[in-house]
């Protein structure tokens, strides 16, 4: 199933899918917009470029697991997806995929402007191959 993830930001707002197999997770872009109703808009218009099948977004939840002004923002975002997609649309708990993704870019000698531009991308993707992880484990355990 091709899985559009994002990871929802007040500047930016990245965007990840993965391929039918739900084997390789990539980064697909950017939203660089900060009206609420744009980003959904260009999150509709991505599920329909990329033929997607399911949105996962990132639900920023707390460390102690409790939400905050951030998730309300990722709930909302959902609900306004689930009112205009015929795909499902879940939330994914995204605690930590910031520092995750930073970690990433480190290793990869990627800092400065080119690290802020795709940070975000990066972060969706981990989003979504944290996402793969428990679907593949939810097969698995099916299996047996």
């Amino acid at each position: 199933m091709k899985i559009l993830a994002v990871d929802f930001g007040d500047t930016r707002t990245g965007l990840a899918m993965c391929d039918r197999t739900e084997f390789l997770a990539s980064p697909i872009g950017i939203i660089t917009e900060k009206a609420f109703a744009k980003v959904a808009e260009k999150i509709v218009y991505a599920t329909r470029e990329y033929a997607a099948e399911m949105v996962v977004i990132g639900l920023p939840l707390n460390m102690d697991g409790s939400r905050g002004a951030r998730a309300e923002k990722a709930e909302k975002l959902a609900g306004v997806l689930r009112g205009v997609l015929t795909i499902p649309v879940e939330l994914w708990d995204e605690r930590s995929t910031t520092i995750t993704a930073a970690n990433i870019l480190s290793q990869n000698g990627t800092y400065g402007k080119k690290r802020k531009e795709v940070l975000d991308a990066v972060a969706a993707v981990v989003i979504l191959e944290s996402y793969l992880a428990y679907r593949k484990n939810q097969r698995e355990q099916g299996d047996k």
